[in-house]
């Protein structure tokens, strides 16, 4: 999900109502024995703080994934290159950030084709993993973005950066909910993201927690995704 776009969300709750039932799940968290944990970044408009956001997890040698979608690509390129060159990984948000469950499925596949190709334009990075707008996703959602060879995302921590929560509010958030192979949701351009990473990294680091990017913590291989969300080995 990204900060334009919150007004518009509606809750899993009210998508679930409406697009009937799901038994596909995307990765949320992931069992394991290790403590690892990933920080990622929503990215669909605005860059004022992303410089920022990068220096500080330069800093503490932090790696993480950008979810990036084309609005944002086509305003910030040098924004997207910068993110790529700093050693990042870039993840697919979609073409024109549209409610997924609501595509038929040739348009699912344009959205994801031209976001990777836009992607790769820009970046040279080849994404592997996908967000779906507004977290909307269901049984078809999944399976297409399979089909393509990419692996939907979730998240199983809200940092609810978008809401303009204070740093300490946002940290408070994410370290009562780390957990070993928690996903956590924030976004290039919340008002205080930057100034809660400094309080956030080096807690998670004094915790015994690794930080790395989304392919570093998911299973690659003989995985499956059980009923919570949670990716668990076979």
């Amino acid at each position: 999900m990204c900060l334009k776009f919150y007004s518009l969300y509606m809750g899993e709750g009210f998508i679930a109502a409406v697009t009937g039932k799901r038994t596909l799940k995307p990765v949320y968290s992931v069992e394991m024995e290790d403590k690892k944990v990933a920080l990622s970044f929503d990215a669909c408009w605005g860059a004022e703080r992303t410089e920022k956001i990068l220096d500080i997890l330069d800093k503490y040698k932090v790696k993480t994934t950008f979810f990036l979608v084309n609005i944002w690509l086509e305003d910030y390129p040098d924004k997207a290159k910068e993110v790529a060159e700093r050693g990042h990984e870039i993840g697919l948000h979609s073409t024109t950030h549209p409610h997924f469950t609501t595509l038929p499925v040739e348009e699912m596949k344009k959205e994801l084709k031209d976001n990777y190709d836009m992607v790769e334009k820009t970046t040279g990075y080849k994404a592997k993993l996908f967000r779906p707008p507004f977290g909307d996703y269901n049984n078809t959602v999944i399976e297409t973005a399979g089909d393509m060879g990419i692996t939907t995302i979730q998240w199983s921590i809200d940092s609810l950066d978008w809401k303009d929560l204070s740093a300490q509010e946002i940290a408070n958030r994410i370290l009562s909910r780390a957990d070993k192979g928690a996903i956590i949701l924030m976004h290039n351009d919340g008002k205080h993201t930057p100034e809660s990473l400094e309080i956030i990294i080096p807690k998670l680091k004094a915790e015994g927690y690794s930080i790395v990017p989304i392919s570093d913590l998911i299973h690659q291989e003989n995985w499956y995704v059980d009923i919570n969300g949670i990716q668990r080995k076979k």
